[in-house]
């Protein structure tokens, strides 16, 4: 049975997290890593800090080029040509058959949800960090309940986006700190826009982790009946 394992470690142990360095206050969120021949090209969001990120990066020799593919406000998507070969964390990811559904990293940590067919091989994962010195920490380990549900949970890019931001605003937050028409005008679309991506997010996230079969729902409904 595959098993999802929520992961972290200090930014300066691997070497894309040094790559990845960015001052204080700034955050970083891993968006995908696309293979393009015998080298990765990781897509990377940056929330402020563009001068540091864009020095830092660009004094890497293992990066050859770092291309900025959009911008909005203060959050910026980058494509960089990287030779993966250099990162011992995501050679153990490959070498167990990992996948990368997440990450985010600051100027100290890095945080990682990755999934496994296996239990075995995120075993042999840890071991295998353990060996190269990666102090990697085990925060959180989960079975998925829907395995059709995708990397993110049934839900789209836009939907993910709208969702994490909303939780980061305090939309959720009592008393509320932000409402959707902030979020509106921070996205650049309608209040009602918004809110139909909050609402359809929600739908999609509880129906990925908290799903059902039709036999457990019958049988949970029978042994409610009076």
């Amino acid at each position: 049975m595959s098993v999802i394992a929520e992961l972290s470690l200090p930014a300066d142990e691997f070497h894309l997290g040094r790559i990845l360095r960015v001052q204080e206050g700034t955050r970083v969120m891993l968006e995908s890593i696309v293979p393009v021949g015998d080298k990765s090209v990781p897509f990377v969001r940056v929330f402020e800090g563009r001068d540091s990120f864009e020095s830092a990066v660009s004094e890497d020799s293992a990066v050859e080029e770092i291309r900025l593919i959009s911008e909005h406000d203060e959050e910026l998507l980058y494509a960089l040509d990287w030779d993966i070969t250099h990162d011992d964390f995501f050679e153990g990811v490959i070498k167990y058959d990992g996948t990368v559904m997440a990450a985010t990293g600051s100027e100290t940590r890095w945080g990682f949800e990755l999934r496994f067919e296996e239990h075995e091989e995120l075993s042999d994962f840890m071991e295998f960090c353990k060996g190269n010195g990666l102090n990697v920490s085990v925060d959180r380990l989960y079975n998925p309940t829907k395995p059709d549900a995708g990397p993110w949970y049934g839900l789209t890019s836009a939907q993910r986006t709208a969702l994490t931001r909303a939780v980061e605003a305090g939309y959720y937050s009592i008393p509320r700190q932000a409402s959707t028409n902030d979020l509106a005008a921070e996205f650049g679309v309608t209040d009602q826009a918004v809110t139909e991506r909050l609402r359809r997010g929600i739908q999609n996230l509880v129906s990925s982790t908290l799903h059902l079969s039709e036999e457990g729902e019958e049988a949970e409904t029978a042994e409610q009946r009076p």
